[in-house]
C-alpha cells in the first residue's frame, strides 16, 4: 500500500488514514482511493496557499466544486470526504466542520429542546431528531421574531395543526407528529419561554380509516417464510436470520436489536440486556436457538470491525445498524420469501399474540413487551375475541306483557 506520497499541510497523515479505514473493514483499492484523495485535497491546498487550519465548510466546498467542474469522478462531494474529514478531526488539525454553535434564536431554542429531551425525559436519538424536526416546522409557522414565541395563543396552536392537516393527504394529523408538538409546547411551559401550557391546544387526531387500537399482527405463517427464506449459509443470511428471530423469540423492538452490545450477552447465565425505552435496561432470559443463531453469526459472519454491537452492517465501514436498517432487512427478506412486507413492530404483536392464545395471562404479556403499564398491555385482550366471548353474558330474554 505504498506509492502515494503526499506533500503539503497534509503531509504525514496518510497512514492514520489507512489505519482507521482497515480497521473499518474497507477494501484495499477503496483504502488506497481515500489516500490518493487526501494527497490531492494537500496538494489542492498548497496550490492556493492554505494550510490545514483554513479548512472550513466553504473551503471544502470549493474543493468539491472544482473537482466536479475538472470532470473527477472521485471525491465530487463533501460525503465522499467523510473518512478524510473524520481523521482530520480525531488528530485535531481541525474542528468539526458545521459545529461553530447555533446561529440563530430557532438553533438556540432547539439546542435546549434537545438537552431537555435527553436529560429529562431520556429519549432515544430517532425520537430526539423527529421531535426536533417537528418543533423546527412549528417555529418556521410561528414568526420571524423570538417574541413571537412568548406571545403564542391556543388559537394560534389549534390554526397551526389545522391548517397543517388540511394541507396533509386525506385532511388527518399525523398521529406521531401530534405527540412531538405537545412535547415541544410542554417543553416552551416548563422552560419559561410562554407563561401559560397550550399542549391542550393540540387537537387529538384522528386515526386513520379502519385503524384502531388493535395491534395488527404479523401471520406466524408469513414469519415462518421469512426466517425460511435467509440463507445461513452465508454472512448476510446468518445475521438477518439471527436479527429476525431475535425479533420473533424475544419480541424486541426494531431499535432494541439494533442497540444490543456483546457485552450485554451474558453466555454463561443465559441471559441478555435490552436496552429499551427511556434508557431502560431489562436483563432478559435467552433461549438457546437465539443464542445459537447469534454464536453462528459471530464466529462464522460478522466482519472485524472495532464496533460493539451485536450486529454489523454488511459493507464497510463496518458500523452498527441504525434502527431504520433492521426495517429494512425485514422488508428485504419479506420481498424474497414473497410475503407481505411487515416491520418490526408487527412481529412483536405476534410474539405478544401468540402468548396470549397459548393461554398466558396479561401480567406475563407484559413482562415479554416489558411495559410499564398495564393499560398498555391491556391493548392486546382486544385481539384474543375467544377470551374476551366468554365472559360476555347472554342478553335477556324479553318477557311478554
Amino acid at each position: 500500500m505504498t506509492g502515494i506520497v503526499l506533500v503539503g499541510p497534509l503531509a504525514g497523515l496518510e497512514d492514520g488514514l489507512r489505519r482507521r479505514l482497515i480497521e473499518d473493514g474497507y477494501a484495499l483499492d477503496t483504502v488506497r482511493g481515500h489516500v490518493r484523495l487526501l494527497s490531492e485535497l494537500s496538494l489542492w491546498l498548497v496550490e492556493r496557499k492554505l494550510g490545514a487550519v483554513d479548512l472550513s465548510d466553504a473551503v471544502i466546498g470549493r474543493f468539491v466544486a472544482d473537482r466536479r467542474v475538472t470532470g473527477l469522478r472521485i471525491g465530487r462531494s463533501v460525503r465522499a470526504l467523510a473518512p478524510i474529514l473524520s481523521l482530520l478531526a480525531v488528530e485535531r488539525i481541525i474542528t468539526s466542520l458545521s459545529s461553530s454553535g447555533p446561529s440563530t434564536w430557532q438553533e438556540v431554542l432547539l439546542d435546549q429542546y434537545g438537552a431537555f429531551l435527553e436529560g429529562e425525559r431520556g429519549v432515544s436519538a430517532g425520537t430526539l431528531k423527529h421531535y426536533r424536526r417537528c418543533a423546527r416546522l412549528f417555529l418556521d409557522q410561528a414568526g420571524d421574531s423570538e417574541d413571537c414565541v412568548s406571545r403564542l395563543e391556543a388559537g394560534k396552536v389549534t390554526a397551526y395543526v389545522m391548517d397543517w392537516a388540511r394541507r396533509r393527504e386525506g385532511g388527518r394529523p399525523d398521529m406521531v407528529t401530534l405527540p412531538a408538538l405537545r412535547s415541544f409546547l410542554r417543553f416552551l411551559h416548563v422552560a419559561g419561554h410562554i407563561p401559560h401550557p397550550l399542549v391542550g391546544a393540540v387537537p387529538a387526531g384522528r386515526g386513520h380509516p379502519g385503524r384502531h387500537d388493535v395491534p395488527r399482527a404479523a401471520a406466524a405463517g408469513d414469519i415462518q417464510a421469512v426466517l425460511n427464506a435467509c440463507d445461513r449459509q452465508t454472512a448476510i443470511g446468518s445475521r438477518d436470520y439471527a436479527i429476525v428471530l431475535s425479533l420473533t423469540r424475544l419480541a424486541l423492538r426494531g431499535g432494541e436489536v439494533a442497540k444490543i452490545r456483546l457485552e450485554d450477552i451474558d453466555w454463561h447465565a443465559g441471559q441478555v440486556a435490552v436496552r429499551g425505552k427511556g434508557s431502560r435496561l431489562d436483563l432478559i432470559p435467552l433461549p438457546a436457538d437465539v443464542g445459537e443463531a447469534w454464536a453462528q453469526y459471530l464466529l462464522t459472519a460478522r466482519p472485524r470491525t472495532t464496533a460493539t454491537t451485536l450486529f454489523i452492517t454488511a459493507k464497510a465501514p463496518f458500523t452498527g445498524l441504525s434502527v431504520s436498517a433492521v426495517t429494512q432487512v425485514l422488508g428485504r427478506i419479506c420481498t424474497r420469501a414473497g410475503v407481505a412486507a411487515f416491520g418490526p413492530h408487527r412481529v412483536r404483536h405476534a410474539a405478544a399474540c401468540g402468548l396470549l392464545q397459548a393461554g398466558a395471562s396479561m401480567d406475563e404479556v407484559g413482562q415479554l413487551l416489558r411495559h410499564t403499564q398495564q393499560r398498555t398491555t391491556a391493548i392486546y385482550a382486544k385481539v384474543d375475541q375467544q377470551r374476551l366471548s366468554s365472559l360476555a353474558r347472554a342478553c335477556p330474554q324479553a318477557v311478554a306483557r
